[in-house]
């Protein structure tokens, strides 16, 4: 903002001025319907107006259609843990020089009042990418999970870890994506750009749900180092499905047009088996992305409440309030799909083990390296909230955040 608009003789009123249009337009256009709209607004860490972006929805009722997340470079880590100096700058001109630290204080301590904005950990984002070779994210879908570029959609489908044994798992697996793939084909975009990059990249995200659920039916804590490593082995297992039912596809209809822009090495396959990267050496890949952790909260609750995404279990029972036709709302008790079945075999009345851990008793640290644990396998994002207590103190709220970079996550969202 204040930087010379070319040929007008005028300032620009800079990126958060038309966040608010851009509000504004979300409200206008969602305001008959029966669903709010969602945006994402992203702005870098070294951009001059990052300080005003941070600030942006301080104030109650302010562009309430946005969520926002700070893109935040590893230059920017390596100033902070060696408290050095950082350039804001736009278009190669340095506008400010700030102290790392100054400008990593002012994004936490926001964090911490008011809850946004999250961190994106921006070139990760970009390095472990199967399509660095084509493409420059700079942003993310609402949630988080699906980094995007220009004219990029989101497209995603879960599958209910609490419904599956391993043969069935994989065998559905191939399915999910099969009906994915053919998503592509059947639906109509908006503008032509938009089908245009869904063609070119046919990416998609196949992720997972009713984990914490599932693993409160293995009697397995999921704060436990057993929990971690079966959502880690859980969402790998997904991962080879999805690479092998891609190629297989491949194979039948063609890879996609990017695929032979880029090396092998560029694509995240190095844990896959050694005889699958050979088969995709061969046929290629049907889609550039496959896997992605999205938070599934209303499909969760559908698929007959069971924990959402690869998050704990919110409460083992809640009232939620539920809309009805006439536009009135109704209370109504909500149990968690595996506290229901437990307590189907031990009766009503019967205790709950300790492994029935919900959100709020799990420590920050440890929602951390579940999202640790799952991103090691998981091609693009994930959304997940770290939930913090809500008298945590600022130093090891402060933590969480770098917790989260040194655990290999590619951003970050908390809620005290």
């Amino acid at each position: 903002s204040g930087s010379q608009v070319r040929g007008v003789e005028a300032d620009a009123s800079g990126p958060v001025s038309f966040m608010h249009c851009w509000d504004a337009m979300c409200r206008t256009v969602m305001s008959a319907g029966g669903r709010r709209g969602a945006m994402m607004g992203v702005l870098r860490c070294d951009h001059p107006d990052i300080f005003k972006f941070i600030e942006a929805k301080h104030t109650p009722g302010t562009l309430t259609g946005f969520n926002v997340s700070v893109a935040v470079t590893d230059e920017l880590m390596r100033a902070v843990a060696e408290d050095t100096s950082f350039d804001l700058k736009f278009d190669g001109v340095v506008y400010q020089t700030i102290q790392a630290r100054d400008l990593w204080h002012e994004i936490i301590s926001s964090t911490y009042a008011y809850a946004e904005p999250g961190v994106l950990f921006i070139d990760r984002i970009n390095e472990r990418s199967n399509l660095s070779h084509c493409e420059d994210l700079a942003a993310t879908n609402p949630c988080g999970e699906q980094p995007l570029p220009p004219h990029g959609a989101c497209l995603l489908g879960s599958m209910n870890l609490t419904r599956f044994n391993k043969d069935r798992f994989k065998q559905d697996v191939a399915l999910a994506i099969r009906m994915l793939d053919n998503t592509i084909d059947v639906s109509r975009f908006p503008h032509p750009e938009q089908e245009a990059e869904a063609n070119a990249k046919r990416r998609l995200g196949l992720g997972l749900t009713g984990l914490a659920s599932s693993l409160a039916m293995m009697q397995v804590r999921y704060d436990s180092d057993e929990g971690r490593a079966l959502a880690n082995d859980w969402a790998y297992a997904m991962k080879v499905a999805a690479y092998q039912a891609s190629t297989d596809l491949a194979a039948e209809k063609g890879a996609f047009p990017a695929w032979r822009e880029a090396a092998l090495s560029s694509y995240n396959l190095l844990d896959l088996p050694p005889d699958l990267q050979t088969t995709i050496e061969d046929q290629g890949l049907r889609n550039g992305t496959l896997t992605s952790i999205a938070p599934t909260g209303t499909i969760s609750l559908f698929a007959d409440n069971v924990s959402s995404g690869i998050e704990p279990i919110f409460a083992t029972s809640y009232t939620r309030k539920v809309l009805q036709k006439d536009g009135s709302k109704r209370d109504e008790e909500v149990a968690d799909y595996a506290v229901r079945l437990y307590r189907r075999m031990r009766g009503d009345d019967a205790p709950l083990p300790d492994y029935f851990v919900t959100a709020q008793d799990i420590s920050p640290a440890a929602h951390v390296k579940m999202q640790g644990a799952v991103q090691r396998v998981v091609d693009t994002s994930i959304s997940k909230t770290i939930n913090v207590p809500e008298d945590i103190a600022f130093e090891d709220f402060k933590n969480v955040y770098l917790m989260a970079y040194e655990e290999g996550c590619k951003g970050c969202t908390t809620y005290r």
